[in-house]
C-alpha cells in the first residue's frame, strides 16, 4: 500500500507518498512544476513524478483538511465559498484523482488541518512522546493548537488535543496583516518583514498591542485581521520600526503559547509546526521552555501533504533528510562548483533530489564565498531582492560552535530553522544580518553532495562555510529541473552546475 497525501485548493499545493514500511518515497511542491509561485493547484507533471516514485498501485488518498468545516467557517465569516469547494474530489481535480487512483473509484480520506500539521511534525520527529504546538494563520477553524502525541503499544501515533484558539483570533493572520501594512504580499513575504525587523526599533509594539489585542495571555484579538489592517494604522511611522514592533509582539505571543504548552504537556520534547514555525527569529526562544526541539523542514501547508500521508500510514515514518522531490540525476558537481567559486565567487547548483520545503539546502542552491564584502549586494542583485535582505551560511556541523552561538534547544540547525549570533561577523560579512545574526544551516557527516563540497572547500580555503540561498529570483519558484537551470543561467548570467 502507498499513502498519498495531498495539499491543494488554497495555496502551496503539494503531493507526498509514503509506503507501508514508512519510507517517504516522494514529497514535492506543485509550484516547481507549473512555475506559478504559491500555486493552489496540482498539475500533471507533479502527479506523474509522484506516481513514478510509488512502489505499489494500491493507494489511499489522504487530504490535508476537511472541506465541509472550512466551507461553513467561510459562510459564517461572510465569505462566499463555491459549492464545489465542499467536494474533495473537485478541490484536487477529478482527472488527478482518477490518475492517482489508477482509474479505481476509491475513498478520499480527509483529516483536520491542525491534526495534519501535528502529524507532519510528530511522525517525522525522533521522539516517542512530545508536546506538539501548531500555530498558523487559519485551518478550518483552528489557528493555534497544543497536542500531546505518543505511540501506543502497536506503534500507532495517538494525538490528544490539550488547548487551542479558533478563528478569528490568530497570530498568523496578525503577522500577515502587518506584512501587508508595510507594502509586502501577505501569505508570501512575511519572511521579508522578519528581515526588516533588524533595521528598526520596537517602539510601536505597545500601540499595536493596544489596538489589535484584547488579551495577550488568552490570545483574544479585538480585530478580525483576515482582511488585513488599515493603511492608515501607524500612519507616518517608519516601516522598519513597524516591522520590529510586529516581530517583538509576535515573539511575545508565541512565547505565551509555548509556555502554555510546557505547562499543559508532560514532555521535554517540543514538536512545532504551522506556517508561523518558519519564523526563525522567534524560534531562538523555544529552548527557554523545552530541552529538545523538532521543526519539520516544511511546517507550512505544503508540508501538510506529508502530514496527511503520515495520518494514513499511522506510525512513525523513516525521516532521513528533506531531499524528496524531483531528481536531477548524476554525481554532485563538487569540482565544477569549486572551480566556479574560485573564478566568479558565485555559482548555482542543481543536482539530485529537490528539497521539500521553502529553503534550499544544497541541491537547488545559489552558493558564494561568504568572506567577500561585496558578495551580499551581488547576490541580491542577481535574485532581484532588496539590498537589506540577509543570506544564510551553510557550514560543516562540527565547526558551527566555533563560528556561531547556537540558541538553547538547538544542537544543530540542519534545515535553517533558527538564527544564531555570529561570533566573527567581520570575517564573514556576506552571511551576517544587521543585528549580527545568521540563519544557520549545519551539515552533518552524512555523505551528501553538499557535505562533500563543504569538505573540499574547507580543505582548499580553511573556510568551513559558504553563503547559501535558493536558486531562484524573487517571486519565482525554485529551479526544479535542468531546463529551469538552463533558463536561470541564460537570464541571470550565473553558471549552474549539475
Amino acid at each position: 500500500m502507498n499513502y498519498i497525501g495531498i495539499s491543494t485548493g488554497f495555496h502551496d499545493a503539494a503531493l507526498s507518498v509514503i509506503d507501508d514500511q514508512g519510507n517517504i518515497l516522494f514529497a514535492g511542491h506543485s509550484e516547481r512544476y507549473n512555475k506559478e509561485k504559491h500555486t493552489k493547484d496540482l498539475c500533471n507533471d507533479i502527479v506523474e513524478d509522484a506516481l513514478k516514485h510509488c512502489n505499489s498501485r494500491d493507494v489511499e488518498l489522504h487530504y490535508y483538511e476537511r472541506p465541509w468545516m472550512k466551507f461553513f467557517r467561510q459562510l459564517r465569516s461572510g465569505e462566499k465559498p463555491k459549492l464545489s469547494s465542499l467536494f474533495t474530489k473537485e478541490l484536487i481535480g477529478s482527472k488527478f484523482v482518477h490518475k492517482l487512483q489508477d482509474g479505481r473509484n476509491g475513498k478520499i480520506h480527509t483529516h483536520s488541518h491542525h491534526l495534519t500539521h501535528a502529524a507532519a511534525g510528530f511522525q517525522t520527529s525522533p521522539f516517542e512522546h512530545a508536546t506538539v504546538v501548531v500555530i498558523d494563520a487559519i485551518g478550518e477553524l483552528d489557528t493555534i493548537s497544543i497536542w500531546d502525541a505518543s505511540y501506543d503499544k502497536e506503534g500507532k501515533a495517538t494525538y490528544k488535543k490539550l488547548w487551542g484558539r479558533r478563528y478569528p483570533d490568530s497570530i498568523g493572520l496578525f503577522y500577515s496583516a502587518m506584512t501587508q501594512r508595510v507594502g509586502l504580499r501577505p501569505l508570501d513575504e512575511e519572511y521579508i518583514l522578519m528581515g526588516m525587523a533588524a533595521y528598526g526599533k520596537p517602539i510601536h509594539a505597545s500601540k499595536i498591542e493596544y489596538n489589535v489585542l484584547a488579551n495577550r495571555t488568552t490570545l483574544d484579538f479585538k480585530l478580525n485581521l483576515h482582511t488585513g489592517i488599515s493603511d492608515d494604522f501607524l500612519a507616518g511611522a517608519n516601516e522598519m520600526d513597524i516591522a520590529a514592533s510586529t516581530q517583538a509582539l509576535t515573539e511575545t505571543l508565541i512565547t505565551n503559547v509555548i509556555a502554555k504548552a510546557k505547562f499543559l504537556g508532560s514532555s521535554q520534547n517540543l514538536v512545532y509546526g504551522g506556517g508561523v514555525a518558519l519564523n526563525c527569529l522567534a524560534n531562538r526562544l523555544l529552548g527557554d521552555h523545552f530541552k529538545n526541539i523538532w521543526i519539520m523542514p516544511n511546517p507550512g501547508d505544503a508540508g501538510n501533504s506529508l502530514g496527511a500521508a503520515c495520518l494514513g500510514y499511522g506510525k512513525k515514518v523513516k525521516w532521513t533528510d528533506a531531499f524528496l522531490g524531483y531528481n536531477i540525476e548524476g554525481d554532485y558537481p563538487v569540482d565544477d562548483v569549486i572551480k566556479e567559486l574560485y573564478t566568479n565567487k558565485i555559482v548555482g547548483v542543481a543536482s539530485g533530489r529537490a528539497e521539500f520545503g521553502p529553503r534550499a539546502l544544497g541541491n537547488r542552491s545559489l552558493l558564494a564565498d561568504p568572506r567577500e564584502s561585496d558578495i551580499k549586494d551581488k547576490v541580491n542583485e542577481i535574485k532581484r531582492r532588496q539590498k537589506f535582505r540577509p543570506f544564510a551560511p551553510i557550514i560543516l556541523e562540527e565547526h558551527a560552535d566555533m563560528y556561531f552561538d547556537m540558541p538553547r534547544g538547538f544542537d544543530n540547525s540542519r534545515y535553517m530553522q533558527v538564527i544564531a549570533r555570529c561570533r566573527h561577523p567581520h570575517i564573514f560579512p556576506a552571511i551576517v544580518h544587521a543585528d549580527f545574526t545568521s540563519r544557520v544551516q549545519t551539515v552533518p557527516n552524512d555523505g551528501s553532495g553538499i557535505r562533500k563540497l563543504l569538505e573540499h572547500w574547507y580543505k582548499e580555503t580553511g573556510c568551513p562555510m559558504l553563503l547559501n540561498t535558493s536558486l531562484n529570483i524573487r517571486g519565482e519558484p525554485m529551479v526544479n529541473n535542468r531546463e529551469d537551470a538552463d533558463r536561470f543561467e541564460k537570464l541571470y548570467n550565473v553558471t549552474v552546475c549539475s
